[in-house]
């Protein structure tokens, strides 16, 4: 049965995609950037992986934007 994506991890997936997508990454570029499997990357950006704060921060790094960026 699939995961159903909760509200608040579906809004942080967008702004993760978004912020890639700003910069011309595919998923395997941040994910391998960042030290995460790309298919977990792709679950990040679907909702449907509940992120830790850990990661999260070491994304925003990545991306170079601010974490609270991330989670708004």
């Amino acid at each position: 049965m699939p995961k159903t994506p909760h509200p608040l991890l579906k809004a942080i997936g967008r702004q993760i995609r978004a912020a890639r997508t700003a910069r011309g990454w595919s998923q395997e570029v941040l994910a391998d950037e960042a030290g995460i499997d790309r298919s977990y990357m792709s679950g990040i950006e679907r909702g449907i992986r509940n992120i830790s704060v850990l990661k999260l921060v070491k994304i925003a790094h990545v991306l170079g934007v601010p974490t609270g960026r991330l989670l708004s």
